[in-house]
């Protein structure tokens, strides 16, 4: 009788979190690869149920060849592709959606499961609902994402790219902080040191950081000044501003590409300053001061890969990398963040 009392913590609980946090994870790096292949236009439809099974024999690939050769990115880009080329753009977005789709399911289900055991934290209830929220959010605009990219344009739209990565990350943070809480218990006093607000700022600037990377990626940006630390011989680009503020923010190549090195710098900065401060500082628990430290290397190993996937043209594998390097900075900065703010 034991399992269906609540208990203020669950192991349990605390392992399917993270279990889902790392098909999160595997579904941004694929979603990368998607991205950086140039696939994620290959499926022109939003089959929810249905589509979670590929084509089956050639006359179903050729309809779904078919109705990939009506859009712009075909048209304008892939012209005269093969059935065999459009066959492997195509694994790449099946395996992404194919993934949202275990997503759903390996969080949904065990939800179900430990709801009627009664083995998640009270306290905890109403977060996870808000995570499966997010997960049916993160599906609308996964479509609302794709469908700007089916007409009058070669590939998504920037910022609806950067809306749906920044979904999945703010999901993969609350996995993994909601683990910890699951797994360690309430805290039964809370650190009221500046350590809490500074922990959780950096963790903010590593998240828009990360959005700053996605504009990137949207808008095609990492193809061009290739040099470092300047851009094309300058410190500012002189095709920096673009057609209107919100061309500069989003759109233009020249501008987003140069506010995520200035973030980079500014994230670096800090990252280095916060662990040097976390090391000396002796009143904070040892792992809070070893955590610390993972975040200056993690950032500072993310700061070199930024430069490599930069400098040699954004390789397949390097692109991956960068992208994984972001998520696990975003890992080890909420564990920072959650462990120096309990006592």
């Amino acid at each position: 009788m034991t399992s269906f009392l609540r208990s203020d913590r669950s192991r349990p609980v605390a392992v399917w979190l993270l279990a889902v946090a790392v098909l999160v994870l595997a579904m941004v790096v694929v979603g990368g690869a998607t991205r950086l292949t140039g696939s994620g236009l290959s499926i022109t439809e939003w089959k929810p149920v249905t589509g979670a099974l590929p084509p089956m024999g050639e006359e179903a690939w050729g309809n779904e060849f078919a109705k990939y050769q009506k859009i712009p990115q075909y048209q304008q880009v892939n012209r005269g592709m093969t059935l065999a080329q459009f066959k492997s753009i195509y694994g790449w977005e099946w395996a992404h959606r194919l993934l949202a789709r275990l997503v759903v399911a390996a969080f949904a289900i065990p939800l179900v499961v430990f709801l009627v055991r009664r083995q998640i934290p009270r306290r905890l209830i109403w977060r996870c609902a808000g995570m499966f929220g997010l997960l049916a959010m993160q599906a609308v605009v996964g479509w609302w994402m794709v469908a700007s990219g089916l007409a009058g344009r070669v590939s998504v739209a920037p910022e609806r790219l950067a809306t749906h990565l920044g979904l999945a990350l703010a999901l993969f943070v609350l996995l993994v902080w909601t683990a910890l809480d699951a797994d360690a218990g309430q805290s039964r006093q809370a650190n009221p040191t500046r350590w809490r607000a500074g922990s959780l700022i950096f963790l903010g600037a590593a998240y828009v950081q990360s959005l700053l990377g996605a504009l990137v990626a949207g808008a095609h940006a990492g193809f061009i000044y290739n040099d470092w630390p300047l851009m094309n011989g300058a410190l500012v680009p002189k095709d920096y501003a673009g057609d209107g503020l919100w061309a500069t923010l989003a759109h233009n190549q020249a501008s987003v590409q140069f506010h995520h090195r200035i973030g980079a710098y500014l994230l670096l900065a800090a990252a280095l300053t916060l662990a040097g401060m976390a090391w000396r500082a002796r009143y904070l628990a040892a792992e809070a001061r070893m955590l610390g430290l993972a975040v200056g290397g993690v950032v500072l190993m993310q700061a070199v890969l930024g430069v490599a996937t930069l400098m040699t043209g954004v390789p397949l594998w390097l692109g991956i990398l960068h992208q994984l390097g972001a998520a696990i900075l975003l890992a080890t900065a909420t564990a920072f963040a959650w462990r120096v703010g309990r006592t």
